[in-house]
């Protein structure tokens, strides 16, 4: 048997052992595989080298940016207009609870990156909404938790900086800026998000959902009024992004030089996020949030849940830097090619691997250690290299997130609508079906996507 899938081997059966059955944290999991795989390929002399790279790794510290912020707003509560107002135009159609779920859970999603934090900020709304509406308990968990976890391939979200680094680790000539990544990752999005609105209008018919009712729908125009500030913060953000895109080539590059701009591309990545946050303590309603004490108080007690998400990170690139002295990820990607299923099974392959793996193996590990083998496989059999490494965020992360027993986004959501587990679970198999399937159509290149 190849030594890579030996190592695979070990690293998938610490992660199952630790995490699934004995119940510990997925971020010693990680780590317990790393340590093991150094005893086991003698390599405990590099093992110094390793942390160097991974915290090496500029992504990691926008990571940790964008999870700080993520946590502010979440505290200061400013993204609650938006929700309120997607509510308020949404709502009052057939099944409008179920299509505001879609769209303010995606957009919530990705200012977090969190799924199962997202399902739970964002659920507590939208999911007893729509059981009132008629959708069943199962049905709503499964939107809300399937909304949710888009969050994971639409900036700008953290967890897809690692597939950034992936293109570049494999392209870097190219000298790919972030406001052309992100664009690529938006003309994705818009598609997976339609896929999910379809879905809700399919069992919106198949059940006979009703609207909202009246008296519940939020006054858009006291909205609007209370809240219009709350609306600013997606331009805030998106907008540099979005002006990198446009004025690179000519603006950026003519007065800072092709070097310059490229650094102002990726500094980007790291002020973003605090700009962001400064702007939610200046509108927050409730300023004792935003005191100097209670902001130290807010990320000591958030310490917990930035700790684990970063650490899976640290721990991965730790790994992938194990992996690629062992050309693990090399000898993978031979296997896969040997296969000579040519471009529609190796697509097939890949986002069957993906699925799989994803069951135990959280996403952003997947797109650290395995992101650029899988570029280059799916490359080399005639894919858009750049189309790949802007869809690893979803055939890892958001396939990681709604794919049991790592799922940890249909259990939030099981939980907030107290549904049964085998009918959620049973009704989840239908959306990981349509999520997979759309996977391959837009890797085939079948569909026209923005950016590219």
């Amino acid at each position: 048997m190849p030594s890579s899938l030996i190592y695979l081997g070990i690293m998938l059966a610490v992660i199952i052992v630790w995490f699934v059955l004995v119940k510990r944290p997925v971020y010693e999991a990680v780590l317990l595989s790393f340590l093991l795989l150094l005893t086991i390929t003698g390599t405990w002399g590099n093992v110094l080298t390793y942390i160097d790279d991974a915290l090496s790794t500029s992504l990691l510290y926008s990571m940790v940016a964008f999870v700080a912020m993520s946590i502010l707003l979440t505290k200061t509560k400013i993204i609650d207009s938006c929700i309120a107002v997607i509510l308020s135009l949404i709502g009052r159609v057939s099944g409008g609870a179920g299509y505001a779920a879609v769209v303010a859970s995606s957009f919530m999603g990705a200012l977090s990156g969190s799924g199962p934090g997202n399902v739970m900020a964002t659920g507590a709304i939208t999911i007893p909404a729509m059981k009132r509406s008629g959708f069943p308990a199962e049905l709503a968990a499964n939107i809300e938790s399937n909304s949710s976890y888009m969050g994971n391939m639409i900036p700008p979200s953290s967890n897809i900086v690692a597939a950034l680094g992936a293109f570049t680790a494999v392209y870097p000539e190219l000298n790919m800026t972030t406001g052309q990544f992100w664009i690529v990752l938006w003309g994705i999005a818009i598609w997976f998000i339609l896929q999910r609105l379809i879905m809700v209008w399919s069992f919106c018919k198949y059940y006979k959902v009703k609207p909202m009712p009246k008296e519940e729908l939020p006054n858009l125009k006291q909205t609007l009024k209370e809240g219009w500030q709350g609306l600013l913060l997606p331009v805030i953000i998106l907008l540099p992004f979005v002006l990198d895109y446009l004025f690179k080539a000519n603006f950026f590059t003519e007065r800072l030089g092709a070097t310059g701009a490229k650094h102002l591309s990726s500094s980007i990545l790291l002020f973003i996020g605090g700009l962001a946050a400064m702007y939610a303590c200046l509108v927050a309603k409730d300023k004792s949030v935003v005191k100097i004490q209670n902001l130290a108080k807010m990320f000591g007690d958030a310490a917990k849940t930035i700790a684990p998400a970063i650490g899976v990170c640290v721990f991965g690139y730790m790994i992938g830097s194990l992996f690629s002295d062992l050309n693990v990820a090399e000898e993978m990607g031979q296997i896969i090619i040997n296969w000579n299923f040519g471009k529609f099974g190796t697509v097939l392959a890949i986002c069957a691997i993906t699925c799989f793996m994803g069951m135990v193996v959280p996403g952003s590990s997947l797109v650290v250690i395995f992101g650029p083998m899988f570029i280059s496989v799916l490359a080399g059999v005639g894919c858009n290299p750049l189309l790949v490494a802007a869809m690893l965020p979803c055939i890892c992360g958001v396939m990681c997130g709604i794919t049991p027993p790592l799922g940890l986004g249909m259990y939030a959501g099981m939980t907030l609508a107290e549904s049964d587990f085998k009918k959620t679970f049973n009704n989840n198999l239908w959306w990981v079906a349509a999520q997979f399937i759309l996977q391959v159509v837009v890797l085939m290149g079948w569909l026209p996507i923005l950016g590219l």
